[in-house]
C-alpha cells in the first residue's frame, strides 16, 4: 500500500511539471541565431560565440582555443564592432534593463553579464548559459552587438565590468 502511494505521489508530481509552455532554453523552430568569430587584437581567430533565440529567451554558447589557461570573463556588448587593440569600439555591456554588474551584486545582473569562461591547461574552454527573458532583436539591433572576452575573472559584482581587465578577445555577432 505504501509502495503504491508513492508510485502515485512521483506520478501526480510529474504531471503537476508538465505544461504547454516549453521551459526556457528549448529549441523553437525557426528561432534565429547569430554567430561571431573571436579574434585577438593581432587577428587570431580564438573561437566562436553563438546567440540562438529559444523558447524564453536567448542561449549564448562560447567555444574558445587557444587562449591563454585560466578564468576570463565574457560579456555581450552593445556594439558589433571590434577594432582593436583594446577592442573599446564594442561599447559597453548590453544592458537593456539598466541594472548593475553581476549576478552578486544585489541590484543586478544586466543581461549582458555571463558566467566566467574557463580556459584549460591546452588552451580550450567553452560556456553556454540560458538568458531568460533576453530578446534577440534587442540584442542584435541597428548598430550590432559583440562577444568580448576579458583578460581576468568577472568577479560578478563590480559595476561597470567586475573587474575583469582588459579586452583580449572580440567578435562581431552576425545573424544568419
Amino acid at each position: 500500500m505504501r509502495m503504491q502511494a508513492a508510485i502515485g505521489a512521483m506520478a501526480l508530481a510529474a504531471l503537476a511539471g508538465c505544461s504547454d509552455e516549453p521551459r526556457v532554453g528549448a529549441p523553437v523552430t525557426g528561432g534565429r541565431v547569430a554567430v561571431a568569430t573571436l579574434r585577438t587584437p593581432s587577428g587570431q581567430d580564438v573561437g566562436r560565440a553563438t546567440v540562438r533565440e529559444v523558447a524564453g529567451g536567448l542561449r549564448v554558447t562560447i567555444d574558445a582555443r587557444f587562449l591563454a589557461p585560466g578564468t576570463h570573463g565574457a560579456h555581450l556588448h552593445t556594439v558589433g564592432r571590434c577594432e582593436g587593440p583594446d577592442f573599446a569600439s564594442a561599447g559597453p555591456h548590453w544592458n537593456p534593463t539598466a541594472k548593475k554588474h553581476g549576478a552578486m551584486n544585489p541590484q543586478g545582473p544586466h543581461e549582458g553579464d555571463l558566467p566566467n569562461l574557463v580556459i584549460g591547461a591546452d588552451g580550450r574552454g567553452t560556456l553556454g548559459i540560458n538568458i531568460a527573458g533576453a530578446n534577440f532583436d534587442a540584442l542584435i539591433d541597428a548598430d550590432g552587438a559583440a562577444m568580448v572576452v576579458h583578460a581576468g575573472p568577472d568577479d560578478m559584482m563590480t559595476d561597470p565590468s567586475g573587474n575583469s581587465g582588459g579586452r583580449i578577445a572580440c567578435g562581431v555577432l552576425v545573424a544568419g
